[in-house]
């Protein structure tokens, strides 16, 4: 799972949707999300996010990146590459598992 960490006031990130959200739809290996963290903080855990757009990139509930990303698309994309083979585990903290938050999420709705 990849998602974006922003914030609706960052002009930043609402440039960089649209070329995330194209990169979704390009690379079928993973799920794309795009979480406003003031509307849902509670995907952050006890994690602070400092610069947007920030990036969460997990597999099977572990975090093998979370950071800043420069708001060029090419970056993720290479990241992603770079993972998609060999995803260390990275220390996160407290970020919870966003795949089973969001799961739990629609099963309520």
């Amino acid at each position: 799972m990849v998602a974006c960490l922003c914030a609706a006031w960052c002009g930043t990130c609402t440039e960089y949707r649209p070329r995330f959200e194209a990169l979704a739809r390009a690379r079928t290996d993973a799920l794309f999300v795009w979480i406003d963290i003031e509307d849902h903080p509670e995907y952050l855990g006890d994690e602070d996010v400092e610069d947007f757009p920030t990036v969460v990139v997990q597999r099977h509930g572990q975090t093998c990146f979370f950071g800043p990303m420069l708001p060029h698309i090419g970056h993720l994309d290479r990241l992603l590459d770079a993972l998609h083979d060999n995803a260390p585990t990275v220390n996160a903290g407290t970020l919870p598992d966003l795949g089973a938050l969001l799961m739990a999420r629609q099963s309520v709705t």
